[in-house]
């Protein structure tokens, strides 16, 4: 009898979804039949991938007009969110049962662990954040902190009601989201380092060279690829100031702007002589590989891939998002890139940090290194074995 998978990724952002996804391709070709269920532009991400994928109400933060996480709008939607939730674990519980499969694999999704744990099927969930993090504002204070500390506590009880908790992230001490992880007693004896899960095709040669002929690329020039990814809201802010900086490029940089819109249009269009702009990139890895520089957020499925492939970072995390804070911190501690703030970001810091980057050859021996100790872990595989442990 084909044993099933049942995988739940979290819908704000397009990481939780890549991740399952990434492990889904590899579950089918053990002989294993899966199926999604999530919420938000996941959904039209994981059809994309020709993949089943069951719709559920949203249970997600709020942000404001200029892109940043409001509090303020997200605590008013908090009898929104135990209302959804609820209807999320009616709507999973009515799924499982149907689909009926072996194992659950969540990526940051409560609901789906306790309406595993309800109907006695085995799960796993896949965390790079185990607690909430306040903003560094809030943190700064004794009170914050504590708060912190006991919020972690109390959902690190919840995320242990899955049989293992994995980390896709790389073992101390270079774990990208160490501050979301770390000193949390309530998870310690559930927790498994695995490595690094992240999107990385294998490229041909062919595929480079057509690539590169596309989008008339020069060896003479270097390549920066803005990789623009997280929730609608957050990401025109961002890509506004950097239309705004072309004109301080000025022909000394080859670049694509990718607005990272799921269902969005997948042909380029040239905004400058050595410019293009889509609202979804195809072509991502091929970019991934070709580019010097790499201008990401700071979710960490999308700086995960950037260090698959040994590239220096400028991450702009959301403004207010303690784990992309956090997370891009953490590139910058370890010396693979530069973090630039969210609310104090200007069209001439983003050419400033390219050419920080540029001029000085540490950022890329130090992406070099981190790259070289990834590749000793196949996080992929070792989830894989995972699955099928208890199956």
């Amino acid at each position: 009898m084909l044993k099933k998978v049942y995988f739940t990724p979290y819908g704000v952002g397009l990481g939780h979804a890549s991740r399952l996804i990434t492990i889904a391709e590899k579950v089918q070709n053990n002989n294993l039949e899966v199926k999604f269920s999530s919420f938000g532009e996941a959904v039209d991400y994981i059809a994309r991938y020709g993949y089943r994928c069951n719709q559920v109400p949203p249970v997600e933060f709020s942000w404001n007009s200029q892109g940043s996480f409001s509090l303020k709008n997200s605590i008013s939607n908090v009898p929104n969110w135990f209302k959804n939730f609820t209807i999320q674990m009616v709507k999973e519980i009515e799924m499982m049962i149907k689909f009926s499969p072996n194992i659950i694999v969540s990526d940051s999704r409560l609901s789906s662990l306790i309406s595993a744990k309800l109907l006695g099927i085995p799960s796993l969930v896949l965390l790079n954040q185990i607690k909430l993090l306040l903003s560094p504002k809030l943190h700064s204070f004794k009170a914050g902190r504590f708060v912190e500390t006991v919020n972690g506590e109390f959902i690190g009880s919840l995320w242990s009601l899955a049989n293992e908790i994995l980390i896709p992230d790389l073992p101390p001490p270079y774990t990208i989201s160490e501050n979301n992880i770390w000193n949390t007693s309530s998870v310690l004896k559930k927790i498994k380092y695995i490595g690094i899960i992240a999107p990385k095709m294998n490229i041909s040669k062919q595929q480079i060279i057509k690539v590169t002929n596309l989008l008339n690329f020069s060896n003479t020039k270097p390549i920066v690829f803005f990789h623009i990814s997280g929730p609608s809201k957050t990401r025109l802010p961002i890509v506004r100031k950097i239309l705004d900086a072309q004109k301080y490029f000025k022909n000394k940089i080859q670049y694509v702007i990718s607005e990272g819109k799921p269902n969005g249009k997948i042909e380029p269009f040239k905004i400058s002589d050595n410019g293009w702009y889509y609202e979804w990139c195809p072509i991502r890895d091929e970019l991934f590989i070709l580019s010097n520089i790499l201008v990401l957020r700071g979710g960490h499925t999308t700086i995960s891939q950037a260090i698959q492939f040994g590239k220096p970072i400028i991450s702009i995390p959301i403004d207010n998002h303690a784990e992309q804070i956090s997370n891009s911190f953490k590139i910058s501690k370890i010396g693979i890139g530069i973090m630039l703030k969210n609310n104090e970001l200007t069209s001439e810091k983003i050419v400033e940090s390219i050419n920080t980057i540029l001029n000085d050859n540490k950022f890329l021996k130090k992406s070099i290194d981190i790259m070289e100790f990834c590749n000793k872990l196949n996080g992929v595989q070792n989830v894989i074995n995972i699955i099928r442990s208890y199956i």
